[in-house]
């Protein structure tokens, strides 16, 4: 069971690193402004990792190939998650201006 969780972890967090590069074209790293931190490559590799992970950890899986795959999906539906909220806030933010 804890191979599986780990496996799952790796395979997100490299799905989310991925989706971050293809993304921004390049690897941004984690910086602090004034008012802000920065993660980077880190969050999407984070997100990616987590929403695998909860995957796994809910369904019943067979085989390293069935969690391979859902692995995968689970970090490519965690970065359109951040892809939506982010289009979602701009909706909103012009809304609220007109």
């Amino acid at each position: 069971m804890y191979v599986d969780m780990i496996f799952s972890f790796v395979i997100g967090g490299f799905v989310g690193f991925i989706g971050h590069v293809r993304k921004h074209g390049k690897m941004v790293m984690p910086r602090k402004t004034k008012k802000f931190l920065y993660l980077g490559f880190i969050q999407e590799m984070l997100l990616g990792a987590f929403a695998s992970l909860l995957l796994v950890l809910y369904t019943a899986l067979n085989s390293i190939v069935e969690m391979i795959l859902y692995s995968v999906i689970a970090g490519i539906v965690g970065d359109a998650d951040i892809l939506r909220f982010k289009f979602l806030n701009r909706d909103n933010h012009k809304n609220n201006e007109s």
